[in-house]
């Protein structure tokens, strides 16, 4: 028989995510460095933005903008509107708007995988270069 004077509690409360997971995630991925964007910290590969939050007033808060292809924001939009959305600022633009209140930090790592494809190939960053040798002056 349960224990009447003991609390009972159920799944332990997953840890809402904020910009400092998407940092970590994010740093892991070749090419990624910190920056910063209109005051905001943000995060880029080759000089191209990857992933910042969002900081048009049209976005809820604790929002993060994602960039990625237009194909890949209509099936996570679809798949998921809860987490994935857009606003009519952003929508012009190849990106996504990401609810960190909702996405865990597997779905997070998918989406910021997805983003650095999209971005590293963009930037022309995706393969490493080899470097190109000067003419010696003799």
């Amino acid at each position: 028989m349960p224990d009447p004077n003991q609390v009972e509690t159920g799944p332990m409360p997953r840890k809402k995510l904020d910009f400092s997971d998407v940092r970590d995630i994010a740093m892991a991925l070749p090419g990624v460095q910190g920056s910063f964007i209109h005051g905001a910290p943000s995060l880029k590969v080759g000089g191209k933005l990857l992933a910042c939050p969002a900081l048009h007033k049209s976005a809820e808060s604790e929002t993060l903008v994602v960039r990625i292809g237009l194909a890949e924001r209509a099936k996570l939009i679809s798949a998921d509107p809860d987490t994935y959305y857009l606003t009519p600022h952003y929508s012009k633009y190849p990106m996504v708007l990401v609810r960190l209140s909702r996405i865990d930090r597997r779905a997070l790592r998918t989406v910021l995988g997805s983003a650095w494809s999209f971005v590293a190939g963009k930037a022309g960053t995706a393969k490493p270069r080899k470097a190109k040798r000067r003419p010696s002056s003799r």
